[in-house]
């Protein structure tokens, strides 16, 4: 499903406009987006979950040429799946 699908599904279960819609999930995805570059969790009961994890650096092979290089540390997002996703999921 793309993003404007999407709209238009939560523009019809909601009776809102596409474009209200569009401001709505546009303000949700840039909140969650600021929580997460400030390290902060957020979560959906039911849902899920949405953190971040570091991952150090490391050295990792290449495959086919056995180069080794070095991988640095970053930063990366995690999502748990809450309980009622995962039950809804495994029902279809």
């Amino acid at each position: 499903m793309k993003k404007a699908e999407f709209i238009d599904a939560i523009a019809s279960k909601t009776g809102l406009s596409k474009k209200d819609t569009n401001a709505v999930i546009d303000a949700t995805l840039e909140t969650i987006t600021e929580a997460l570059a400030a390290k902060k969790s957020v979560s959906f009961i039911g849902f899920g979950s949405f953190s971040t994890v570091a991952r150090a650096a490391r050295t990792a092979r290449v495959p086919g040429t056995d180069r080794i290089i070095d991988v640095p540390a970053t930063t990366a997002v995690k999502f748990k799946v809450g309980k009622q996703l995962k039950e809804a999921v495994a029902k279809a």
